[in-house]
């Protein structure tokens, strides 16, 4: 059945694990818990999570266990192969990633390097390895400044990221670079290229919110296009619109971190803007995680711990809020890059019921509820827990 006088705000927390998968050490990943270990290490006090069940999961130091929550929670694994931000979101919209892309722990090989600098008409590229984004312009910003040349970094995820200083490179030159970059990547089986603007003067360079992804589309249609194709608006909040290429998307909501995420989010919510609501809270994961600072990522948490009564009451009587993650990002945990994790759902709204979802084989179960919301045909993977939370 359709609930087409409400609407579903499906709100990534970026990279907020809540422990390894049974296979993460096939990643390297084994005993990472982004969670848990913030937690245990610098403490955690997320009281309006906690009331929607998130340490009914499973228990957390200072995050008290409801017997009766105000909302539906569980965890969920994650079927593709993978631990980054596309194949994490498309398997929310239905789109499994069975083989996964192409990551280059050891930095890259000279023909996508020889053929990005002859595209952008430089003579070489700084650093050319894996590495956190602010360690790596403090490193190489002033030979970058010097030289004009690009610094081009990776991670454990598929992605060429190519950093510049904006009074050295314009912005729009960047974007240029990156649309070069991409055409070289894709074939070599990278998953995104990302221009990594920064400003200031050594060592106090700071990464500007002029980024800009650009991401291989999904590989067949998700959730998102499903949707529109019947008529339902989707906005798409922070970085959502690029991750999936602006397919599926009639509202693109560029966002400045998490606070003005929320913002724009809780907007829409109270200005009854109609249909899906997809938001991506980035600073988790960009801020906190990958540089591995537990006291920042506790502290971003729990304000949006915080904002979370606003949204809440911002929803319509028909409305359901569904929180979860893309993937973890333990920032207690060797290197700087994701780690394979369950995540949390938590599902919250006047009508929803405090029920125990268990262990979701596939993040696309969210989808599939999602679909069984606005009553479209289901998708070709996971099971509508929606008879269950309404």
């Amino acid at each position: 059945m359709s609930h087409s006088s409400g609407r579903i705000i499906l709100v990534i927390l970026d990279s907020v694990g809540i422990g390894e998968l049974p296979d993460a050490d096939a990643f390297g990943d084994a005993g990472s818990d982004t969670l848990g270990h913030i937690a245990q290490t610098v403490g955690l006090t997320v009281p309006n999570m906690a009331e929607l069940g998130l340490g009914s999961i499973r228990p957390l130091p200072g995050v008290p266990h409801h017997p009766r929550p105000r909302g539906a929670y569980g965890k969920m694994a994650e079927l593709s192969q993978g631990k980054d931000t596309a194949t994490g979101h498309w398997e929310f919209c239905g789109v499994v990633t069975e083989v996964g892309f192409a990551t280059f722990p050891d930095g890259f090989p000279r023909e996508i390097i020889d053929a990005f600098c002859a595209a952008i008409g430089v003579d070489g590229v700084l650093a050319n390895r894996p590495a956190s984004g602010t360690q790596i312009i403090e490193e190489h910003g002033r030979e970058h400044c010097a030289t004009g040349r690009p610094i081009v970094y990776t991670s454990a995820d598929p992605v060429f990221q190519i950093a510049a200083h904006e009074d050295i490179v314009p912005v729009e030159q960047l974007y240029k670079w990156c649309e070069a970059a991409y055409d070289i990547c894709v074939p070599a089986g990278l998953g995104r290229v990302i221009a990594r603007p920064f400003v200031g003067q050594w060592p106090n360079y700071e990464r500007t919110y002029n980024r800009k992804d650009y991401a291989v589309p999904p590989p067949q249609p998700t959730l998102l296009e499903r949707l529109t194709d019947e008529g339902v608006a989707v906005a798409g909040v922070g970085k959502i619109p690029s991750i999936f290429s602006g397919r599926g998307i009639t509202a693109d909501i560029h966002t400045h971190g998490n606070d003005h995420g929320m913002e724009e989010t809780i907007r829409l919510v109270a200005d009854g803007h109609p249909g899906f609501i997809f938001t991506n809270l980035v600073d988790f994961d960009a801020l906190y995680g990958h540089r591995r600072n537990p006291e920042g990522y506790r502290d971003c948490l729990q304000t949006f711990d915080a904002q979370l009564p606003s949204l809440m009451s911002a929803l319509g009587p028909d409305d359901v809020l569904i929180l979860s993650a893309d993937h973890g990002n333990d920032p207690t945990y060797r290197g700087t890059d994701h780690t394979r994790e369950y995540v949390p759902v938590l599902v919250a709204g006047p009508r929803v019921k405090p029920v125990n979802l268990g262990v979701r084989s596939t993040f696309a179960d969210v989808g599939q509820t999602i679909a069984d919301f606005y009553g479209l045909p289901p998708l070709g993977v996971g099971t509508s827990f929606l008879a269950d939370i309404l």
